[in-house]
Parts: C-alpha cells; structure tokens; sequence
C-alpha cells in the first residue's frame, strides 16, 4: 500500500495542512512575545498604571502666603471663614444621588435648591457656571459665607446632613489697612486653568486643579513663592468609585510672604489725596474748552530716590480686589472691564501713557548739552518762536530775554527749547538725515529709560514711545494704507491729516522735533518711567528698575531672600550736568518758579525740595497736568487726565503727600512724631520665632485743612498760539496726531 502514489488531492491537502501549521505557530509566537514585552519587559510599568487607576487624589489647598507692607502690616492675608462642602461620593452612594439631603441644606443655608445641585455639579464644555472644576472626590464648596448658627445646625444634625461639611477655612483677604486698597499693584486671583495645568505639567511648580493663581499685581508677580504646595491624601477605591482604603498622605506646606516696600499708611494718603485732586479739578471750568475738566483717571507714584523701591503707587479709577474672593459675579466683572467705569482694573501708573509736558524738558536739557550746548550759556527765551508760517508761543505769550538752561527750567521756557530741538534737527540733516546723524534728543530720551519698560516686578508694564525716525518709519508703514485711503486734499481736518500722513508720514519735520522738544507730539511715557527718572537725577544719576517686592520669607520664618535694588544704567550726561540739572529743578520751587506757588512755607534749608510741572495736550481732549517732584528721600510724580494744569491740578495733592511723610504742617513746620516716614523703610519686619510677624496697627488717613493757596497763575508751558480759523491744535496736522 504504501507504494501506491499519492494523488493531486491528497497533495493539496497536505500542503494545506502544512500552512495552517506555519500560520498557528506564528500567531502563538506573536502572542507569546506580546505577553512577555507586556508581563515581563514593560511588566511593572502597566502593574503601576493599573494600580493608579483605582487611585484617587483628593487635594488640600496649601494657605497661601500674605503680601505684607514695609512694616509687616498685611496688604493681602487670609481670613478663617466657616465654609460648607458636599462630598459627590457619599451623596451618589444614596438612592436619590443626595437630592434630599441638598434640599435640606439649601433651606439651612437660605439657599434656592437647584443653585446647590449647580455648584455640585463637574464642569464640562456643556456646562455653564456654576460648576465644579475640580476633583470629584474631594468636597466641593457650596457657600464661603456661613453664619456660625447654619454650621451649627449642619453639625449637630449630622445624620440629616450626611456627606456635608461645615469646617472654619482660611480664604483670600484684602485688608485695606488704614483704607490703603493698593488695588492694582496687590492684583487678584482666580481659578487656574486646563491650559495652564498642562503647561505646567513638567515645571518645577506644577498646577493642581484646586489651585488659584495670582492674574495680575504682585499675587502674579510672586504666585510661585505664594502659593505653597498642597497637600494631596490619595484614596483607593473600586470600579465603581467607592474608596477602600487610604493609600498615602503628603501634607500641605504653607506659601511664603512676600514683603514689599509699600508703606500703607503713605499709601493711603496717596489713594486719598489722587481721587480728592480729582473731585476737586472737576469742579474747575476748563477755559480753553469751556466745560468742567473731566479729570477721567490719574495715577501717583513714590519712590525711594536711592534705590527705586516704590513706596506707594494709586491709580485712579480703583476697585476693591474682594470683588474676586469666593468667585465673581457676572455684573461685578463686565463693571470692571467697562468702557463706561474706565477700566479700574488698569495700574495706570505703569499702564497709563501720555505726553509728558513740560516735566519731559529735563530730557532735552541734558539731549543739549550732548550736543555741545553749555548748561549755563544764554539762550533766548523770546514769546514766541515762528517757523514758517507758524507759531509756536510761551505760555501767555510771555518772555524771560537771555536766560540759561536752568532758568529755562524755572520758567518752563517753551522758546528756548524750541530753538534747541529745531537747531538739532537741522543738523541731523533734517528731512534728508545724514548717515552719521547724532539724534541726540531722540538718543537720550532713550538713555534715560524712556520708549523701554523700567523694569518694575509687576506684569503688563507698558513702554510708552519715543518717535525717533526709526519709529516714524516703522508707523507710516503700518499705517499708510489706511491713511491713503482715508486722506483727502482739502477735506476735513481728520481727512488732512491722513492725507498728509499717507504721502509724508514717515519724514521728521521740523515740527516733529519742535514740539518733541517740550514733551509734545507722539511721544508717550509713563508715571512710573518718569518717576525712575527724576529719581535717578535725585541720587546723582544711576537708574534702577523700580521695585515693590522687598523679601521673600517662608512660613516659618527661617529663610528670608532679599530682594536688592538693580542697577539698570547711567544717566547718559556728566556728574556736572547732573548737578545743573538739580539746581534748576530746585529754582522751580523757589521764587518766580512755576511751582512756587505750591510751596509756600516749605523748610527749603532743612528738606530741599525740587519740581517740575507740566501741562500736555492731546487732540480732542482736555490737557493732562503733570507734576514731578523729588528730595533727597523721595521721589513723588503725579498725573491725571484732563485734569488742567501741572501744578494746579496735582500741586496741592503732591505738596500733602509731603507733609505726611516728614510730619509738616501748612507753614513747614516739622513734627517727627507726626511724621509717617520721614526717611525710608531700612529693615525688614521683625520675624518671631514661630515664624508669625507682629503688625503695627494703621490709622485712617485723617487730612488737614489745606493752608490758604496764591491765586491760580501758572507761568506753565503750553502748546503753539491756534492760528485763525485753523481747528485744532498749533502746528502741521501731521504734528497733532495722537494715536
């Protein structure tokens, strides 16, 4: 038989056989080496993975850490408050999912039902606020505002109320010591978002859903050493959620303080003395436009002039940051961030730009002398100065013959400075530059930290601008298109000027660099900038980048980082000029000094005391007064929008300001026991050995009845003489463009 040959068929079948055999012994070899790679090659990776799936984090916020004044009184703290929380999963192990027991929690709580079952609720994309974004297995707030009764009856009633909390629980303060809000710079917090949570993923200092973030002031700035790190007790628990047992605790470890240089009793007469300056100037009537002075917002800025360290910073409008606490409302945010309140939550004293005037003149003071102008050379303060067919006039036309660069500064020259800028745009070549132009007053502008950020440790710092040619440049090119097709010969004044724009937008006229000269034009600065630089010509010439924070000290007080002033540059003019400078801004408040007036009766041999004023005007608004200030101690600047004059506006508030810091009353008499700060803040706050800083307790600002002031004359700088028939403001309508 086994001679017999094999058919075709049984050939087939064998051949059939044999493949099903490779193809059963391939698929146990792949699946013999899916199972090692899984069990023995990556085995212990997915054994912790599926571990962790039936691991549940439930998140203890850290306290955060308090921003305290220069003195350690609180700024910003925590305050115990009685808050009731829902555990989702005791209330889901519950026939009716806890309806019953949120019921009668809402009636205790004074509550409707169904905003309960909202706040409850886990946030998705569906679903609007109220919602929880947090873990689920952690208990969720329901209300940061119980009264002790309510939490008493949660508490003694605990088999009605099962999976309710009601635990004293530290919350987010905004002390206002002394009525000092010190809105803006403190900032606020809100809750952190996804976006950040994964970005921070793989940082040093990662997001936990619970955490809430400093959004703008110092509580960004300093968020990190703020926060602290929570504290995470990690539940295991089955398929179904329910938690079996306790797998590890890492306990919560409290944020750090952050100390600043803030004084808050200076800065609640700074707050107080802003927004009395403006109610004050608002009763005033404008005589260029015949309407009350709007007086819209304004800021203050006090350094120290050695060191840059601010003292005190205000903005006007403010709001109150408790606004944030607990959630904000709906109405509350859109007040906030409407046109209509004008946009409290600004810091103008970093954010708000405008022309700086007159007090800008120090700049092109030293910008001459760069140029090979003497400080104390003559120059001619004429009452006017005409170029072409235009003019460009003193403050009522008004002129002082030969004076020197000082007296210019006394006087508030326009002339002389108008002759300096027009003289040394022609030597740059004027419309056509010549390659090695020197651009000197466009150059030291720069120098002196303006057009750049100063620096400052709060966020969103503007730059303000300096329109050199390079800027010129770079604007007509953004701009031209619009302008092109805008502009029209002849037509209106608007139209003019974007007709003018659109063919010659991008050259430096003589005007430009005319009305540049004193501040005007399109050149913008900010408070804080111009307060960095007349400190710097206060201490001999070195700038710092401002700073508010002071130290960082931990929560048991036994690591304190201080943070030192930085140097960021020279002034760009000799120790001389410096000198010269400091002299002529002395003049100002001396005898026929356009601040004199504001003065009367100051210690000048005891507190010597230098100022300038300024009055900028913007195309189609009331002018900004400016006043820059400065002593040995301290440097104070001060601005407000549409608020008239320099000194008239912000002269009366600057000058109390000062007397509360060195205990002066209306003749300049000095009381050191009623002073507030008669020299800066050297030492850092006392820190006890459990690590609890002890607060010295401030009183109200209580203002004093203002001294009798001169009659109301100025002898301020202006814009050009309006020529007949022309609206608007002196000059080329390209020269009036503000932006």
């Amino acid at each position: 038989m086994s001679n017999i040959p094999e058919t075709g068929r049984t050939q087939r079948v064998r051949i059939r056989l044999v493949v099903i055999q490779v193809l059963v012994f391939s698929l146990l070899l792949t699946l013999g080496g899916r199972l090692w790679y899984l069990q023995i090659r990556n085995g212990q990776e997915y054994t912790d993975e599926a571990k962790n799936n039936h691991v549940q984090q439930v998140v203890q916020p850290a306290v955060r850490g308090a921003i305290l004044d220069a003195r350690g009184v609180p700024l910003a703290d925590n305050e115990t408050r009685l808050v009731v929380s829902a555990s989702r999963t005791e209330l889901l192990k519950m026939k009716d999912d806890g309806v019953g027991v949120l019921t009668r929690l809402a009636d205790v709580l004074d509550m409707k039902a169904k905003d309960v079952q909202d706040k409850i609720r886990l946030c998705d994309s569906k679903t609007p606020q109220p919602c929880w974004n947090g873990s689920p297995y952690q208990p969720i707030p329901v209300t940061d505002e119980a009264t002790t009764q309510q939490a008493l009856q949660i508490r003694e009633r605990a088999e009605d109320f099962p999976g309710i909390t009601a635990e004293p629980t530290a919350v987010r303060r905004y002390a206002a010591p002394g009525k000092a809000k010190t809105s803006q710079v403190l900032g606020y917090l809100s809750p952190v978002t996804d976006e950040e949570i994964t970005k921070a993923r793989d940082s040093e200092s990662p997001y936990l859903r619970s955490d809430q973030v400093g959004r703008s002031g110092l509580e960004r700035t300093y968020d990190k050493e703020l926060r602290g790190k929570a504290g995470v007790t990690r539940y295991e628990v089955d398929n179904l959620g329910r938690v079996i047992g306790q797998a590890e605790n890492d306990r919560a470890e409290p944020g750090a303080s952050v100390v600043t240089s803030i004084d808050a009793r200076v800065q609640a007469v700074a707050e107080y003395e802003l927004a009395q300056a403006m109610k004050t100037v608002r009763q005033e009537t404008d005589k260029i436009t015949g309407r009350k002075y709007e007086a819209d917002s304004g800021a203050v800025v006090v350094l120290e002039s050695k060191t840059g360290r601010v003292v005190s910073m205000a903005s006007q409008p403010d709001y109150d940051p408790n606004a944030w606490v607990g959630g904000i409302s709906g109405k509350e945010y859109a007040k906030l961030t409407s046109k209509k309140s004008n946009y409290p939550l600004l810091n103008r004293g970093i954010q708000g730009q405008a022309p700086a005037g007159s007090i800008f003149k120090v700049v092109s003071a030293s910008a001459a002398v760069r140029g090979g102008h003497r400080f104390n050379d003559l120059y001619e303060c004429s009452s006017s100065y005409s170029l072409g067919n235009q003019t460009f006039a003193n403050f009522e036309s008004q002129g002082h013959g030969p004076i020197t660069l000082g007296d210019a500064l006394k006087y508030s020259c326009n002339t002389v400075f108008y002759r300096l800028g027009h003289d040394e745009w022609v030597r740059d070549g004027g419309i056509k530059p010549k390659k090695d132009a020197k651009n000197w007053f466009y150059r030291t502008a720069r120098d002196f930290g303006l057009g750049a950020e100063t620096g400052i440790d709060l966020p969103n710092e503007v730059k303000g601008r300096i329109p050199d040619r390079e800027w010129k440049q770079n604007f007509w090119k953004a701009n031209k298109d619009a302008w092109c097709k805008e502009g029209k010969r002849g037509g209106t004044y608007v139209q003019q000027i974007a007709y003018e724009s659109c063919l010659e937008g991008n050259q430096l006229k003589a005007y430009d660099s005319i009305n540049y000269a004193i501040g005007q034009g399109d050149v913008l600065v900010t408070p804080i900038q111009m307060a960095t630089a007349y400190a710097a010509i206060s201490n001999g010439g070195t700038i710092h980048a401002p700073s508010v924070g002071k130290a960082v000290i931990s929560n048991d007080g036994k690591d304190v980082r201080v943070i030192k002033p930085e140097v960021t540059g020279k002034l760009p003019v000799d120790a001389q000029t410096v000198k010269d400078l400091d002299k002529g801004l002395r003049s100002v408040v001396e005898p026929g000094g356009t601040a004199a007036w504001r003065f009367g009766g100051w210690p000048q041999d005891k507190i010597p005391m230098r100022a300038k004023t300024g009055t900028a005007q913007v195309y189609g608004k009331q002018t900004t007064a400016w006043f820059a200030t400065y002593t040995d101690d301290f440097t104070i600047v001060m601005t407000i929008s549409q608020g008239g004059t320099g000194s008239g506006a912000a002269g009366p508030a600057v000058r109390k300001i000062y007397d509360a810091l060195y205990g002066l009353d209306a003749e300049g008499n000095q009381d050191l026991k009623r002073a507030l700060l008669p020299a800066p803040q050297k030492t850092l706050p006392k820190v006890q050995p459990d690590g609890s800083i002890n607060a010295p307790k401030v009183k109200p600002y209580d203002p004093r009845p203002a001294k009798p002031e001169g009659p109301p004359v100025e002898p301020e700088a202006q814009l050009p003489v309006q020529p007949a028939g022309q609206p608007g403001l002196t000059g080329s309508p390209s020269s009036r463009r503000q932006p």
